[in-house]
């Protein structure tokens, strides 16, 4: 589904909370450009989100946008995304993960965040990869 085909949201408080996530998320964003700890493509993938269901405009702007848009425009026009964010997202997820499953006493927990990480690592790796520039 286009972002032009998703129904922008009518009930006024939805949307304006929409609004505020997205531009929150753009700022998070925008701070991990600078910080390597803070994801910046998965905050622009929310803000894209938020903004194609509260604003068109904001929608538009962001994709479009000379800095942000290459982010995050490749993985929404479904040509995949490069090797090396793979490799990165992986990396960082499964670190991140493996801190959680030391620190976390419940095997309940244990097993909800491996079967998480797994599931979206295989997704990751089925996703084309782009062709070095």
């Amino acid at each position: 589904m286009a972002p032009r085909d998703i129904p922008l949201y009518r009930n006024p408080l939805l949307r304006y909370a929409l609004l505020g996530v997205g531009w929150l998320s753009v700022a998070l964003g925008v701070v991990g450009i600078f910080l390597p700890v803070l994801p910046t493509t998965p905050f622009l993938l929310l803000a894209a989100a938020c903004f194609a269901r509260s604003s068109r405009r904001f929608y538009d702007w962001l994709v479009s946008h000379p800095r942000l848009g290459p982010w995050f425009r490749d993985y929404l026009e479904g040509n995949g995304i490069p090797l090396k964010g793979k490799v990165y997202a992986i990396s960082l997820m499964w670190i991140s993960i493996g801190v959680s499953c030391w620190l976390v006493p419940m095997v309940w927990a244990r097993i909800g965040m491996l079967t998480s990480a797994t599931l979206v690592t295989l997704y990751i790796l089925r996703l084309k990869t782009l062709p070095s520039r």
